[in-house]
């Protein structure tokens, strides 16, 4: 099939109506997809098609459309965001698909992103744990000051390599156990490998990671999945910084709380 050909398409897709009701998979025939549609606009040919028929149009999250926001998560074909690497969902281009294919479309599967509509998820789990310690409170200076910090370069890399992550969920839609570690993992070492974020480290990481069970997530089992998903490329190396810091926090509470407890 020649690039500017169109494809007919069967959709097999997650309904439901809200979080109480039980959902089902449908299926849809999808025509006249182009090859150069992104995946959502092959959704918006889908809702165009369910109106026309008097149908309720499927719900799925979007905003940037342009891989920044991660909003746009769904499982295609058993698949966080689809076949690509570090590609998100509006990014993924029909030509990965072919004429006649059968694509399943569910939403992300985890007991702490509940299902809202179809395949939209409630996330807010992740803004819970942001707001658990995902930041910096302390007086930094103006901008001149900040700049005029030294930095080690292998360290600023580092930092903004985790920084990148745009919390989509991939991560624990992809994971067996549904874990957030590499989630929590990011935001802990982003702000660890920074002097901004220094004095709060041992508070930070002991508060996120409570606040990550909290929510249920399940824990980590080093399968790496989390990476291969990660539309970020983020590196599975910030768990093991998490697990570094997190050790370090607790030893360094309770060794104090002996201390205290002498005195």
């Amino acid at each position: 099939m020649s690039d500017s050909e169109n494809m007919t398409l069967t959709l097999r897709v997650w309904r439901q109506s809200d979080c109480e009701s039980r959902g089902k998979f449908v299926d849809y025939e999808v025509n006249n997809v182009s090859p150069h549609m992104s995946f959502l606009e092959m959704l918006d040919v889908l809702n165009e098609q369910l109106i026309v028929q008097g149908e309720e149009p499927v719900a799925f999250d979007h905003d940037c459309r342009e891989g920044i926001c991660g909003s746009c998560g769904v499982m295609i074909n058993g698949q966080a965001h689809g076949p690509d690497n570090e590609t998100t969902t509006c990014q993924l281009h029909m030509r990965r698909f072919k004429n006649g294919d059968k694509v399943v479309v569910e939403p992300w599967r985890a007991q702490a992103f509940p299902i809202v509509k179809d395949l939209v998820v409630d996330r807010t789990a992740f803004d819970r744990i942001m707001q658990a310690g995902g930041y910096v409170s302390i007086k930094t200076g103006q901008a001149p000051d900040g700049n005029s910090l030294p930095i080690p370069r292998q360290d600023q890399e580092s930092a903004m390599d985790a920084a990148v992550c745009i919390g989509c969920g991939a991560c624990v839609a992809a994971c067996k156990n549904a874990s957030a570690m590499l989630f929590t993992s990011a935001k802990v070492s982003h702000l660890a490998q920074l002097p901004q974020g220094d004095p709060e480290r041992s508070q930070r990481v002991v508060n996120m990671v409570a606040q990550m069970d909290a929510e249920q997530f399940g824990g980590c089992s080093n399968t790496y999945e989390c990476e291969a998903a990660c539309p970020a490329g983020v590196s599975v190396e910030h768990i093991a910084r998490l697990n570094r810091e997190y050790v370090k926090a607790s030893f360094c509470s309770t060794a104090e709380a002996t201390i205290q407890a002498a005195e």
